[in-house]
């Protein structure tokens, strides 16, 4: 028995003309046998366009009414390049200005869009509606439309249906709205001071009401009040939110005011001079201390003193050149200075910080709560 040869298939090859590189254009093309070629690699087929010469519908509205129909067919893509009027011409018979007179009409009806050297291109689908571009909204914020649609068609990529899409905003909105009705200022309870700076700053800020709960009992205030705002400093952001989050209640840090002033008068303060810093909080003083140290050493002589404590604070404004106070302590320091004025030689320079939180934070703070 005899064994069956295996077939062999043949391939065609496709044969292409190069050009001769010669400048008579008399010149033979030659053949060249090239392997097959991938199908991606082969240029697509042109839609063809068919035009009744005879008709009573003028060939410009034949022409428009097929391009029309192949862009919303898909057969022309969004983004997909129109055949060139000389292309076109070829094909339909149609003179140059008719196929540019169409391709106007499909750019002022928005379906295309005219890119200066490049072509003519279906336009993506378009947002933009006359009862939403007559929005107050939109004219305020200009970029708003795009942020949403763009958020909308992500939600819609992952699947959502517009009722879906629809219930999360609304349930986000919803959700912030109810924490803007309750604002809590959180800090430890030994250094109690630092929430009371918070809290005065961010009344004084919002215009809203702030309730300082100590982080010892913050759980227990939020049993009580399940919806809110927890605002702290990034000290204790992590606690915080350990407590906050699984009740789904949001935190949101604040940055401290970085009193680059105040550093820089400090850096030009002769040498053995004494320094008083003043505040609410015990926190911020012992801050004080280290970050004067590591810029002056042992330089100036630094003296620390909270608000209430009114043996450190009389000792201070006998000794200091300088006293720094927060503002909730900078009406007893004066004071202070006026009632030992018939003690001392010269009474020390006072400087005010009207700040404990950056103002960015605080404008950042204005947004997430909603408030203008």
């Amino acid at each position: 028995m005899t064994k069956k040869e295996p077939e062999v298939r043949s391939q065609k090859s496709e044969v292409i003309f190069l050009p001769q590189l010669c400048d008579s254009p008399s010149a033979p093309r030659l053949p060249l046998p090239l392997l097959p070629t991938p199908y991606s690699l082969l240029p697509k087929k042109m839609v063809q366009f068919h035009i009744q010469p005879d008709s009573d519908i003028p060939a410009s509205t034949q022409l428009y009414n097929q391009i029309l129909y192949a862009i919303a067919s898909r057969q022309f893509p969004p983004g997909q390049r129109l055949p060139s009027t000389r292309a076109l011409a070829i094909q339909t018979g149609l003179h140059r200005n008719t196929i540019s007179k169409v391709y106007r009409q499909l750019e002022e009806d928005g379906l295309v869009e005219s890119l200066a050297g490049s072509g003519i291109y279906v336009r993506a689908q378009a947002h933009n509606t006359s009862s939403r571009s007559l929005s107050p909204i939109l004219e305020k914020y200009p970029a708003a439309e795009k942020i949403v649609q763009r958020s909308l068609e992500e939600l819609l990529k992952l699947g959502c249906s517009l009722n879906e899409a629809r219930e999360l905003f609304v349930a986000e909105i919803d959700w912030r709205l109810r924490s803007s009705a309750q604002v809590l200022v959180t800090v430890p309870g030994d250094d109690i001071g630092a929430g009371k700076l918070m809290m005065d700053e961010l009344q004084r800020a919002l215009g809203v009401s702030v309730q300082l709960v100590p982080i010892e009992q913050l759980a227990a205030v939020l049993e009580q009040t399940p919806s809110g705002t927890v605002v702290t400093s990034r000290y204790f952001i992590g606690v915080a939110e350990a407590i906050a989050s699984p009740k789904g209640v949001r935190v949101i840090p604040v940055d401290v005011y970085d009193y680059s002033q105040e550093i820089q008068t400090l850096r030009k303060l002769p040498k053995g001079n004494c320094v008083g810093i003043v505040s609410l909080s015990s926190g911020l003083l012992r801050a004080a201390e280290v970050i004067i140290y590591s810029l002056r050493g042992s330089e100036l002589l630094v003296r620390t003193a909270q608000t209430g404590d009114g043996y450190k604070l009389n000792g201070i404004v006998k000794s200091a050149h300088l006293i720094i106070s927060d503002r909730a302590s900078y009406t007893a320091v004066r004071a202070a200075i006026q009632a030992a004025r018939e003690n001392i030689i010269r009474p020390p320079q006072l400087i005010c910080c009207e700040n404990y939180i950056a103002t960015d934070s605080i404008d950042s703070l204005k947004r997430e709560l909603g408030i203008d």
